[in-house]
Protein backbone atom coordinates (compact mmCIF):
# COMPACT_ATOMS: atom_id res chain seq x y z
CA UNK A 1 0.00 0.00 0.00
CA UNK A 2 1.31 3.37 -0.97
CA UNK A 3 1.19 5.88 1.82
CA UNK A 4 0.40 9.54 1.38
CA UNK A 5 3.93 10.39 2.50
CA UNK A 6 5.44 8.49 -0.39
CA UNK A 7 3.52 10.61 -2.99
CA UNK A 8 5.62 13.40 -4.47
CA UNK A 9 4.62 16.82 -3.28
CA UNK A 10 3.92 18.08 -6.83
CA UNK A 11 1.46 15.32 -7.45
CA UNK A 12 -0.22 15.99 -4.13
CA UNK A 13 -0.70 19.62 -5.10
CA UNK A 14 -2.34 18.67 -8.40
CA UNK A 15 -4.75 16.27 -6.72
CA UNK A 16 -5.70 18.89 -4.18
CA UNK A 17 -6.40 21.45 -6.88
CA UNK A 18 -8.70 19.04 -8.75
CA UNK A 19 -10.55 18.31 -5.58
CA UNK A 20 -11.07 21.98 -4.87
CA UNK A 21 -12.18 22.58 -8.46
CA UNK A 22 -14.82 19.87 -8.24
CA UNK A 23 -16.15 21.20 -4.96
CA UNK A 24 -16.30 24.72 -6.39
CA UNK A 25 -18.16 23.55 -9.48
CA UNK A 26 -20.78 21.83 -7.37
CA UNK A 27 -21.19 24.91 -5.22
CA UNK A 28 -21.51 27.20 -8.20
CA UNK A 29 -24.01 24.92 -9.91
CA UNK A 30 -26.14 24.79 -6.81
CA UNK A 31 -25.98 28.55 -6.43
CA UNK A 32 -27.02 29.01 -10.06
CA UNK A 33 -30.00 26.74 -9.57
CA UNK A 34 -31.00 28.59 -6.46
CA UNK A 35 -30.64 31.95 -8.15
CA UNK A 36 -32.59 30.83 -11.19
CA UNK A 37 -35.39 29.54 -9.04
CA UNK A 38 -35.61 32.92 -7.46
CA UNK A 39 -35.81 34.76 -10.83
CA UNK A 40 -39.23 36.09 -11.68
CA UNK A 41 -40.87 36.71 -15.04
CA UNK A 42 -40.42 40.35 -15.85
CA UNK A 43 -42.50 40.79 -19.05
CA UNK A 44 -44.36 39.08 -21.88
CA UNK A 45 -43.49 40.01 -25.44
CA UNK A 46 -45.88 38.76 -28.15
CA UNK A 47 -45.26 38.53 -31.90
CA UNK A 48 -48.07 37.45 -34.25
CA UNK A 49 -46.82 36.30 -37.64
CA UNK A 50 -49.25 36.41 -40.56
CA UNK A 51 -51.27 39.34 -39.25
CA UNK A 52 -50.14 41.72 -41.99
CA UNK A 53 -53.40 41.31 -43.92
CA UNK A 54 -55.81 40.12 -41.23
CA UNK A 55 -55.83 40.48 -37.47
CA UNK A 56 -58.16 37.84 -36.12
CA UNK A 57 -55.97 37.58 -33.03
CA UNK A 58 -54.43 40.44 -31.07
CA UNK A 59 -52.16 40.65 -28.03
CA UNK A 60 -55.09 40.84 -25.64
CA UNK A 61 -56.40 37.49 -26.89
CA UNK A 62 -52.98 35.88 -26.40
CA UNK A 63 -52.53 37.37 -22.93
CA UNK A 64 -55.96 36.12 -21.90
CA UNK A 65 -55.00 32.59 -22.90
CA UNK A 66 -51.60 32.73 -21.18
CA UNK A 67 -53.03 34.08 -17.93
CA UNK A 68 -56.02 31.74 -17.95
CA UNK A 69 -54.47 29.64 -15.14
CA UNK A 70 -52.83 32.53 -13.30
CA UNK A 71 -50.63 35.50 -14.01
CA UNK A 72 -47.21 34.74 -15.38
CA UNK A 73 -45.52 38.07 -14.79
CA UNK A 74 -44.04 38.15 -11.27
CA UNK A 75 -44.01 34.39 -10.83
CA UNK A 76 -40.80 32.33 -10.82
CA UNK A 77 -39.79 31.27 -14.28
CA UNK A 78 -39.22 27.70 -13.12
CA UNK A 79 -42.88 27.37 -12.19
CA UNK A 80 -44.09 28.31 -15.67
CA UNK A 81 -44.84 25.26 -17.83
CA UNK A 82 -44.06 26.51 -21.32
CA UNK A 83 -45.19 23.33 -23.05
CA UNK A 84 -48.64 23.51 -21.51
CA UNK A 85 -48.95 27.14 -22.56
CA UNK A 86 -48.04 26.25 -26.15
CA UNK A 87 -50.70 23.53 -26.27
CA UNK A 88 -53.24 25.95 -24.80
CA UNK A 89 -52.51 28.54 -27.47
CA UNK A 90 -52.56 26.03 -30.33
CA UNK A 91 -56.00 24.87 -29.22
CA UNK A 92 -57.35 28.17 -30.56
CA UNK A 93 -58.74 27.82 -34.09
CA UNK A 94 -56.82 30.82 -35.37
CA UNK A 95 -53.42 29.74 -33.98
CA UNK A 96 -51.44 27.57 -36.35
CA UNK A 97 -48.25 27.31 -34.28
CA UNK A 98 -47.03 28.71 -30.94
CA UNK A 99 -43.49 28.90 -29.52
CA UNK A 100 -42.63 30.24 -26.02
CA UNK A 101 -39.31 30.72 -24.14
CA UNK A 102 -37.64 33.00 -21.57
CA UNK A 103 -34.78 35.23 -22.66
CA UNK A 104 -31.83 36.35 -20.55
CA UNK A 105 -33.89 39.14 -19.04
CA UNK A 106 -36.56 36.68 -17.83
CA UNK A 107 -39.03 38.05 -20.33
CA UNK A 108 -41.44 35.52 -21.82
CA UNK A 109 -41.15 35.55 -25.63
CA UNK A 110 -44.33 34.40 -27.44
CA UNK A 111 -44.27 33.75 -31.20
CA UNK A 112 -47.67 33.01 -32.81
CA UNK A 113 -48.29 31.85 -36.37
CA UNK A 114 -51.84 32.94 -37.26
CA UNK A 115 -53.97 30.97 -39.70
CA UNK A 116 -54.83 32.84 -42.88
CA UNK A 117 -58.28 32.32 -44.47
CA UNK A 118 -58.39 31.89 -48.24
CA UNK A 119 -62.18 31.80 -48.74
CA UNK A 120 -65.48 32.46 -47.05
CA UNK A 121 -68.04 29.73 -47.65
CA UNK A 122 -71.82 30.02 -47.30
CA UNK A 123 -73.49 26.63 -46.90
CA UNK A 124 -77.05 25.58 -47.74
CA UNK A 125 -78.12 26.02 -44.12
CA UNK A 126 -77.60 29.78 -44.35
CA UNK A 127 -74.49 30.08 -42.18
CA UNK A 128 -70.92 30.70 -43.25
CA UNK A 129 -67.35 29.99 -42.23
CA UNK A 130 -63.79 30.67 -43.33
CA UNK A 131 -61.41 28.05 -44.66
CA UNK A 132 -57.62 28.24 -44.63
CA UNK A 133 -55.08 26.91 -47.11
CA UNK A 134 -55.14 23.43 -45.53
CA UNK A 135 -58.92 23.10 -45.79
CA UNK A 136 -59.51 23.69 -42.07
CA UNK A 137 -62.78 25.45 -41.31
CA UNK A 138 -62.42 28.59 -39.21
CA UNK A 139 -65.09 30.50 -37.31
CA UNK A 140 -66.14 34.04 -38.13
CA UNK A 141 -64.66 36.92 -36.19
CA UNK A 142 -66.46 39.91 -34.75
CA UNK A 143 -63.33 42.03 -35.13
CA UNK A 144 -62.71 41.91 -38.84
CA UNK A 145 -64.06 40.51 -42.09
CA UNK A 146 -61.45 38.98 -44.36
CA UNK A 147 -61.23 40.14 -47.96
CA UNK A 148 -61.28 36.74 -49.61
CA UNK A 149 -63.32 35.10 -52.42
CA UNK A 150 -66.89 34.24 -51.45
CA UNK A 151 -68.40 30.83 -52.28
CA UNK A 152 -72.13 30.09 -52.08
CA UNK A 153 -74.32 26.95 -51.96
CA UNK A 154 -71.82 24.68 -50.22
CA UNK A 155 -73.68 21.34 -50.00
CA UNK A 156 -73.21 20.58 -46.28
CA UNK A 157 -73.35 22.32 -42.92
CA UNK A 158 -72.26 19.31 -40.83
CA UNK A 159 -69.17 19.53 -38.57
CA UNK A 160 -67.76 16.33 -40.07
CA UNK A 161 -67.91 16.27 -43.86
CA UNK A 162 -68.46 13.23 -46.03
CA UNK A 163 -65.88 12.39 -48.66
CA UNK A 164 -67.72 14.06 -51.59
CA UNK A 165 -68.20 17.24 -49.57
CA UNK A 166 -64.54 17.18 -48.54
CA UNK A 167 -63.58 17.03 -52.21
CA UNK A 168 -65.79 20.04 -52.89
CA UNK A 169 -64.14 21.93 -50.02
CA UNK A 170 -60.71 21.12 -51.43
CA UNK A 171 -61.90 22.49 -54.77
CA UNK A 172 -62.95 25.67 -52.97
CA UNK A 173 -59.43 26.00 -51.56
CA UNK A 174 -57.73 25.41 -54.92
CA UNK A 175 -59.98 27.79 -56.85
CA UNK A 176 -59.69 30.47 -54.18
CA UNK A 177 -55.89 30.26 -54.27
CA UNK A 178 -56.00 30.74 -58.04
CA UNK A 179 -58.15 33.84 -57.66
CA UNK A 180 -56.02 35.29 -54.85
CA UNK A 181 -52.87 34.83 -56.92
CA UNK A 182 -54.03 37.47 -59.45
CA UNK A 183 -55.10 40.91 -58.28
CA UNK A 184 -57.23 41.39 -61.42
CA UNK A 185 -59.38 38.31 -60.79
CA UNK A 186 -59.52 39.14 -57.11
CA UNK A 187 -61.14 42.45 -58.05
CA UNK A 188 -63.26 41.04 -60.92
CA UNK A 189 -64.79 37.94 -59.31
CA UNK A 190 -67.66 38.95 -57.06
CA UNK A 191 -68.59 35.45 -55.89
CA UNK A 192 -68.34 31.79 -56.86
CA UNK A 193 -71.46 29.66 -57.00
CA UNK A 194 -71.50 25.87 -56.48
CA UNK A 195 -74.23 24.21 -58.54
CA UNK A 196 -76.02 20.95 -57.57
CA UNK A 197 -73.44 18.94 -59.55
CA UNK A 198 -70.61 20.49 -57.45
CA UNK A 199 -69.42 22.52 -60.45
CA UNK A 200 -68.12 26.06 -59.99
CA UNK A 201 -69.54 29.20 -61.65
CA UNK A 202 -67.86 32.60 -61.44
CA UNK A 203 -70.01 35.71 -61.05
CA UNK A 204 -67.97 38.73 -62.22
CA UNK A 205 -68.14 42.20 -60.75
CA UNK A 206 -68.09 43.93 -64.17
CA UNK A 207 -70.15 42.46 -67.00
CA UNK A 208 -73.52 40.73 -67.07
CA UNK A 209 -72.33 37.19 -67.74
CA UNK A 210 -71.32 34.05 -65.87
CA UNK A 211 -68.18 31.97 -66.27
CA UNK A 212 -68.50 28.18 -66.18
CA UNK A 213 -65.36 26.71 -64.60
CA UNK A 214 -66.61 23.19 -63.95
CA UNK A 215 -64.39 21.11 -61.69
CA UNK A 216 -61.49 22.75 -59.88
CA UNK A 217 -58.83 21.13 -62.04
CA UNK A 218 -56.35 22.58 -64.54
CA UNK A 219 -57.14 26.00 -63.12
CA UNK A 220 -53.98 27.66 -64.38
CA UNK A 221 -54.79 26.72 -67.99
CA UNK A 222 -58.46 27.66 -67.64
CA UNK A 223 -57.70 31.12 -66.28
CA UNK A 224 -55.05 31.63 -68.94
CA UNK A 225 -57.66 31.03 -71.66
CA UNK A 226 -60.15 33.23 -69.85
CA UNK A 227 -57.64 36.05 -69.55
CA UNK A 228 -56.84 35.84 -73.27
CA UNK A 229 -60.55 35.93 -74.14
CA UNK A 230 -61.04 38.99 -71.95
CA UNK A 231 -58.19 40.78 -73.69
CA UNK A 232 -59.26 39.93 -77.25
CA UNK A 233 -63.03 39.56 -77.39
CA UNK A 234 -64.65 41.28 -74.46
CA UNK A 235 -62.54 44.40 -74.64
CA UNK A 236 -63.48 44.89 -78.31
CA UNK A 237 -67.13 43.83 -78.22
CA UNK A 238 -68.04 44.77 -74.65
CA UNK A 239 -68.52 42.88 -71.42
CA UNK A 240 -72.28 42.53 -71.91
CA UNK A 241 -72.15 40.92 -75.36
CA UNK A 242 -72.03 37.38 -74.04
CA UNK A 243 -74.29 35.64 -71.58
CA UNK A 244 -72.03 32.70 -70.71
CA UNK A 245 -68.33 31.93 -71.02
CA UNK A 246 -67.49 28.24 -70.79
CA UNK A 247 -63.84 27.46 -70.00
CA UNK A 248 -64.35 23.80 -69.11
CA UNK A 249 -63.00 22.50 -72.41
CA UNK A 250 -59.33 22.30 -73.37
CA UNK A 251 -57.79 24.91 -75.65
CA UNK A 252 -61.01 26.87 -76.17
CA UNK A 253 -63.53 29.23 -74.65
CA UNK A 254 -67.15 28.60 -75.63
CA UNK A 255 -68.99 31.93 -75.61
CA UNK A 256 -72.80 32.15 -75.77
CA UNK A 257 -74.12 35.45 -77.07
CA UNK A 258 -76.82 37.15 -75.10
CA UNK A 259 -80.32 36.04 -76.04
CA UNK A 260 -79.37 33.13 -78.32
CA UNK A 261 -79.65 30.40 -75.76
CA UNK A 262 -82.94 31.69 -74.40
CA UNK A 263 -84.47 31.97 -77.88
CA UNK A 264 -83.45 28.39 -78.69
CA UNK A 265 -85.05 27.10 -75.51
CA UNK A 266 -88.29 29.01 -76.15
CA UNK A 267 -88.49 27.72 -79.73
CA UNK A 268 -88.07 24.11 -78.69
CA UNK A 269 -90.66 24.52 -75.99
CA UNK A 270 -93.12 26.05 -78.45
CA UNK A 271 -92.64 23.17 -80.89
CA UNK A 272 -93.23 20.64 -78.16
CA UNK A 273 -96.41 22.36 -77.03
CA UNK A 274 -97.66 22.55 -80.63
CA UNK A 275 -97.02 18.83 -81.07
CA UNK A 276 -98.87 18.01 -77.85
CA UNK A 277 -101.81 20.16 -78.95
CA UNK A 278 -102.03 18.48 -82.35
CA UNK A 279 -102.02 15.03 -80.77
CA UNK A 280 -104.88 15.99 -78.47
CA UNK A 281 -107.03 17.36 -81.32
CA UNK A 282 -106.63 14.39 -83.71
CA UNK A 283 -109.76 12.08 -83.97
CA UNK A 284 -109.42 8.84 -82.05
CA UNK A 285 -110.35 5.73 -84.16
CA UNK A 286 -113.19 3.64 -82.71
CA UNK A 287 -112.89 0.64 -85.04
CA UNK A 288 -111.69 -2.50 -83.39
CA UNK A 289 -110.43 -3.97 -86.66
CA UNK A 290 -107.44 -2.46 -88.45
CA UNK A 291 -108.33 -0.06 -91.21
CA UNK A 292 -108.03 -1.15 -94.80
CA UNK A 293 -105.07 0.16 -96.76
CA UNK A 294 -105.70 3.45 -98.44
CA UNK A 295 -105.69 3.34 -102.24
CA UNK A 296 -104.23 6.15 -104.22
CA UNK A 297 -106.68 5.54 -107.13
CA UNK A 298 -110.13 7.13 -106.93
CA UNK A 299 -112.96 4.65 -106.30
CA UNK A 300 -116.64 4.94 -107.22
CA UNK A 301 -119.16 5.10 -104.41
CA UNK A 302 -122.31 3.06 -105.14
CA UNK A 303 -125.56 4.99 -104.82
CA UNK A 304 -129.21 4.15 -105.35
CA UNK A 305 -130.47 4.66 -108.92
CA UNK A 306 -132.16 7.96 -109.38
CA UNK A 307 -133.55 9.82 -112.33
CA UNK A 308 -130.74 11.87 -113.79
CA UNK A 309 -131.62 15.31 -115.08
CA UNK A 310 -131.60 15.68 -118.80
CA UNK A 311 -129.11 18.45 -118.69
CA UNK A 312 -125.51 17.32 -118.37
CA UNK A 313 -123.91 18.12 -115.09
CA UNK A 314 -120.88 20.32 -115.11
CA UNK A 315 -117.63 19.09 -113.57
CA UNK A 316 -117.56 20.13 -109.90
CA UNK A 317 -115.10 22.86 -109.09
CA UNK A 318 -112.71 22.70 -106.05
CA UNK A 319 -114.87 25.31 -104.35
CA UNK A 320 -117.94 23.10 -104.77
CA UNK A 321 -116.01 20.08 -103.49
CA UNK A 322 -114.93 22.02 -100.41
CA UNK A 323 -118.48 23.22 -99.90
CA UNK A 324 -119.83 19.69 -100.14
CA UNK A 325 -117.35 18.58 -97.47
CA UNK A 326 -119.00 20.89 -94.95
CA UNK A 327 -121.65 18.99 -93.00
CA UNK A 328 -125.17 20.23 -93.95
CA UNK A 329 -128.72 19.31 -93.16
CA UNK A 330 -129.92 15.82 -94.07
CA UNK A 331 -130.73 15.82 -97.85
CA UNK A 332 -134.17 14.71 -99.06
CA UNK A 333 -134.54 11.79 -101.41
CA UNK A 334 -134.72 12.69 -105.08
CA UNK A 335 -137.96 11.39 -106.68
CA UNK A 336 -138.26 10.46 -110.37
CA UNK A 337 -139.37 13.31 -112.47
CA UNK A 338 -143.04 13.08 -113.71
CA UNK A 339 -144.59 15.92 -115.61
CA UNK A 340 -148.12 14.81 -114.89
CA UNK A 341 -147.48 14.79 -111.19
CA UNK A 342 -145.39 17.88 -110.96
CA UNK A 343 -147.53 20.01 -113.26
CA UNK A 344 -150.44 21.74 -111.66
CA UNK A 345 -153.82 20.57 -112.97
CA UNK A 346 -155.58 22.99 -115.26
CA UNK A 347 -158.65 24.53 -113.92
CA UNK A 348 -161.70 23.29 -115.86
CA UNK A 349 -164.04 25.74 -117.51
CA UNK A 350 -167.19 26.11 -115.65
CA UNK A 351 -170.24 25.01 -117.66
CA UNK A 352 -173.73 24.14 -116.55
CA UNK A 353 -174.17 21.76 -119.38
CA UNK A 354 -173.72 18.07 -119.13
CA UNK A 355 -170.55 16.19 -119.80
CA UNK A 356 -171.18 15.98 -123.51
CA UNK A 357 -169.79 19.41 -123.85
CA UNK A 358 -167.62 19.39 -126.98
CA UNK A 359 -165.08 21.65 -125.28
CA UNK A 360 -164.13 18.92 -122.89
CA UNK A 361 -160.73 17.43 -123.62
CA UNK A 362 -160.57 13.91 -124.83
Amino acid sequence: MISFKNIPWKKRIIQTLWLLFGIGAVVLFGAAITKKSQKLCTAIQIEIVGAEQHMFLDEQDILALINANGKVIGNPTTKTNLRNLENLLEANSWVDHAELYFDNNQALQVHIQERQPVARVFHIGGGSFYVDSTGLRLPLSEKISAKVPVFTNFPSDKPVLAHPDSMVLQGVVDLSKQILADSFWMAQIQQVNIDPQSQFELIPMVGNHIILVGAADQLAAKFKRLNAFYEQALVQQGLNTYEKLDIRFSNQVVAVRRGTEKAFIDSALAKQRLLDLSIKTLPIPVEAEPAAPISTKPTAIPVKPTTVPTKSEATPTPKQVAKSAVPTAKPKAVLPSNKNKTKKPTKPIKNNKSNNNPLTTK
